[in-house]
């Protein structure tokens, strides 16, 4: 579905990622591991068209999106959680997640449109506080917020610029649980979080980017199993 070859990026003068390669299949999770600083939103962002791609590609469903703007690359099928949550603060959150809806593009192969009344089943917090403003939420509700609006644009890949950042364990699961049933969906997800082992009961694959290059690639039971990895890489 997504495949990214020798991809760089950076800001200004300053190079960031170098030769960024991997390739995401329909339906599957991949998470993108790494400490803070090495390039892991550097990637969500040039994705998404939010940076410019300095080299190398970005292909979705075998069409070429490099460097195209965020609102055609949204169109052509994915979904961003930026980091930070971003949610619209004078707006109420029915208002935040009718902004981005849109009917999800073609084919009988097509999943069901996300609509408000899916977002509100699979969120109820948003449901009960529908009428209250982005700027009178818990960051737990920010969050199913910001995944919600994302949803709402009907992706068939949706990022996650850390997923589950400063909240609460009890809120983190709640979140963990309802990207389990997102991913029962169908949507493949590309996600960024600091929480491994959780991270290994739901993805499919892992890599693990390191000063702007990726240093490894394999599936859950390798990654725990390769303790080297996880310390060198991604413990602080």
């Amino acid at each position: 579905m997504l495949k990214v070859e020798k991809l760089a990026s950076g800001y200004g003068d300053s190079q960031i990622l170098f030769d960024v390669s991997f390739e995401i299949g329909r339906g599957e999770v991949v998470t993108l591991l790494g400490r803070n600083g090495m390039g892991k939103t550097t990637t969500i962002r040039t994705l998404f068209g939010l940076l410019p791609a300095t080299a190398g590609s970005v292909t979705f469903e075998q069409v070429d999106l490099t460097n195209h703007r965020p609102h055609e690359i949204a169109q052509a099928g994915l979904g961003l959680v930026p980091e930070g949550r971003q949610v619209f603060p004078t707006l109420s959150v029915e208002e935040n997640l009718i902004a981005t809806a849109r009917s999800r593009y073609g084919g009988a192969s097509a999943s069901p449109s996300w609509t408000l009344e899916r977002v509100y089943e699979l969120f109820p917090q948003l449901a009960e506080r529908r009428r209250h403003g982005g700027h009178q939420l818990s960051g737990g509700e920010q969050q199913m917020l910001a995944i919600g609006r994302a949803l709402m644009t009907n992706p068939s890949l949706l990022l996650l610029d850390e997923a589950t950042e400063g909240l609460a364990p009890r809120l983190r699961e709640t979140i963990w649980a309802c990207l389990s049933q997102i991913k029962l969906t169908g949507v493949a997800i590309l996600v960024i979080d600091k929480h491994i082992e959780r991270l290994a009961t739901f993805a499919d694959r892992h890599i693990v980017i390191e000063k702007g290059r990726i240093v490894w690639e394999g599936h859950s039971e390798a990654l725990l199993k390769t303790r080297d990895v996880v310390d060198r890489y991604l413990h602080v």
